[in-house]
């Protein structure tokens, strides 16, 4: 009785065994399969974020991205690059980190999917045939149970909206860069190349007096920043497509414009009094670049206060002063009050205006991108957490 007694007891133990490792083996396909819809969720959730939403929500799958490209793109121009080389470098990486965007998609929903039929039972090549054919919609591995079949007909339909919401994003994108370039052409017309507001003031003061920037010019750029704030936030990458000429860039427009009317409402003689729509502009504009600054990350003062201290340095006023006041303006006789209130203007749009000139690489332009914006440490803190 005791050998049969054994060896009863031990095929009971290899039965026990083998139940065991079963189950071990459904529990990990089990959650291979729970893993991998996660990660497919993870995936649409991302280009809902990025295409479909019409909120400044961003995805991190997309800020991982184009951290990515943007480091790649570093280490193609390297250290000490002119301004020339950098541009010619920076022009494409806006539309290929697009690209790269649209690959990782597919690439994680492939992975995914590939995990899901390996859950389902099939293994190795055969899981990826099924992930391949199924997410460039070949067809060329058929599936052969109820199960694949419903996994393969997903994959292909979550392949082609994936797709197709990228194609659908490149109309709105481009419509919101021509809206954004046709201003920043315009500007370079009465604001030189590269842009300032000390030249905006003086071309047209001396072609059709300072009248046509409360009847129009304010305005103007009133409506593009509200722009600006909608569609660079909701439309992120749009901040990294750069202007058709290499000397342009609409951060630098956005400062020339800024700085021109701080400096009319600051130091200027104004017919009529406060000009209000320079207000509103002003108001719009610095509104606008915190925003993209925040959607970035990107360090900025929230509240600042008019004795703040500016990247304008006192000597460098006076020298427009003194370049208005020979030109022929209308400039207030307090100086240093005018100085005043042209740093209490200032300092609201300062940070952000410096943070997106090294954000997106701007050409030079007095009092933006020329500033140095990386020796100051609030700004530096918050462009290393790109």
């Amino acid at each position: 009785m005791a050998p049969h007694y054994r060896q009863r007891r031990a095929v009971r133990s290899r039965l026990l065994f083998h139940l065991d490792v079963e189950w071990l083996l459904l529990a990990v396909r089990l959650l291979v399969l729970a893993g991998a819809a996660l990660a497919v969720l993870a995936t649409v959730g991302s280009a809902i974020q990025t295409v479909i939403l019409p909120r400044a929500v961003p995805s991190r799958l997309t800020r991982w991205v184009f951290q990515f490209m943007r480091r790649v793109y570093n280490l193609r121009i390297g250290r000490g690059a002119t301004y020339e080389r950098r541009d010619r470098i920076m022009a494409s990486y806006g539309p290929v980190s697009l690209l790269a965007l649209l690959l990782t998609w597919i690439l994680i929903v492939m992975g995914a999917f590939q995990a899901i039929y390996w859950a389902l039972g099939h293994e190795g090549l055969r899981a990826f045939q099924l992930s391949g054919s199924a997410v460039v919609t070949l067809g060329f591995a058929a599936p052969d149970d109820v199960p694949t079949t419903i996994a393969v007909i997903s994959e292909a339909v979550i392949g082609l909206v994936l797709l197709a919401l990228l194609i659908s994003y490149l109309p709105t994108l481009y419509g919101a860069f021509q809206r954004r370039e046709n201003l920043v052409t315009k500007l370079e017309i009465r604001a030189g190349s590269p842009p300032s507001g000390i030249e905006m003031l003086e071309r047209l003061h001396r072609l059709s007096g300072l009248q046509i920037l409360s009847e129009e010019i304010w305005r103007q750029w009133e409506d593009w920043f509200v722009d600006i704030s909608e569609s660079h936030t909701s439309l992120p990458a749009l901040n990294f497509f750069r202007s058709p000429e290499p000397q342009r860039s609409w951060v630098t427009a956005a400062g020339a414009v800024l700085d021109g009317a701080s400096l009319y409402i600051s130091t200027l003689e104004i017919e009529g009094g406060h000009d209000r729509h320079a207000d509103l502009c002003i108001r719009a504009g610095y509104l606008a670049l915190r925003q993209v600054c925040a959607f970035f990350r990107l360090a900025y003062a929230t509240n600042p206060q008019r004795d703040d201290p500016i990247s304008i340095a006192y000597e460098e006023y006076l020298a427009a002063y003194d370049r208005m006041r020979d030109a022929g303006l209308p400039v207030k006789a307090d100086r240093d009050q005018a100085w005043r209130d042209f740093a209490g203007w200032r300092v609201n749009y300062d940070d952000p205006l410096l943070a997106l000139a090294q954000l997106v690489s701007a050409p030079y332009a007095p009092w933006s991108s020329d500033r140095g914006a990386l020796r100051r440490p609030s700004l530096l803190r918050g462009l290393l957490a790109r």
